[in-house]
């Protein structure tokens, strides 16, 4: 079966799914064997994240057998899945729970996102909200919305661009290697204000709902960034790896500034570097 718009419903449908069956039971009742840790203490897995990608995997399988289906617990430990992505004809990349540490922490800000790549483009975004029952959608040329629990849809709009110092944002410096670290974390001072969600699934929300106007981020996994890069373009937003070239399907370095606009993108790439 190949991918067209019609299975948009489906996959939003799907991450429904997973998180009723799989992750809302689970929130706030995990025991001390339902949490491990991968690379850190801030870098968490649970059997929600394991469980609801299974299911997800299972079901894609199923409806496309010819697809790559890439999640994020499946490549933490088997990172050779990802070899091919920016060539499949078609493929789905999932993070079942984007935002454990916050899950695992009690902590409702957590959600879980799919991305969907043809031949090296991604087409598709979906981020679902496990807790308020929505969905953020965005498609290739056919613009982003949320559509609520009670079945409204609302189109989303990037905020308008402003001048550094009226902007709000979250820069990743924590991930960033010296004297970036030092310089971003500083020079962040210069905008409006921040936040960190610590939550991709909802700062890429904040940002194409038009509430907040950037984000810089180091670490760059394809499960953690693909759907919501596509929404926020679809948004009218613009993102580039900080060398200006455009983010692919099959980066998983080279960083990301994520803004309202190009001129936007510029300046912030200026200011937050400077010095």
């Amino acid at each position: 079966m190949t991918f067209d718009d019609n299975a948009i419903d489906w996959l939003a449908s799907l991450l429904a799914e997973a998180a009723d069956t799989e992750i809302m039971p689970r929130f706030r009742r995990l025991g001390d064997g339902d949490i491990r840790q991968k690379t850190s203490a801030a870098d968490l897995v649970t059997e929600a994240d394991v469980n609801a990608e299974r299911l997800i995997t299972a079901r894609l399988r199923q409806r496309y057998p010819s697809a790559m289906v890439i999640g994020e617990e499946a490549c933490s430990d088997d990172p050779a899945l990802l070899d091919g992505l920016g060539d499949a004809d078609l493929a789905f990349v999932i993070d079942p729970v984007d935002g454990t540490f916050n899950f695992a922490s009690g902590v409702p800000l957590f959600g879980v996102m799919l991305g969907v790549v043809v031949k090296g483009e991604t087409v598709a975004g979906i981020i679902h909200d496990p807790v308020g029952k929505d969905w953020l959608i965005g498609a290739k040329g056919a613009g982003s919305h949320i559509r609520h629990a009670h079945g409204t849809l609302e189109t989303v709009r990037v905020a308008a661009s402003a001048p550094i110092s009226g902007m709000t944002g979250a820069v990743s410096w924590q991930y960033m290697a010296e004297p970036d670290r030092t310089r971003l974390a500083r020079n962040q001072t210069k905008t409006l204000s921040q936040f960190n969600y610590r939550c991709a699934a909802h700062e890429y929300r904040l940002l194409a709902s038009g509430h907040g106007h950037f984000v810089v981020y180091n670490k760059l996994m394809p499960w953690d960034h693909l759907a919501g890069v596509l929404i926020h373009a679809e948004a009218g937003g613009h993102a580039a790896r900080f060398d200006g070239t455009a983010y692919l399907p099959s980066h998983v370095g080279g960083g990301l500034l994520v803004a309202p606009d190009r001129e936007s993108w510029q300046e912030l790439r200026r200011e937050l570097w400077a010095g």
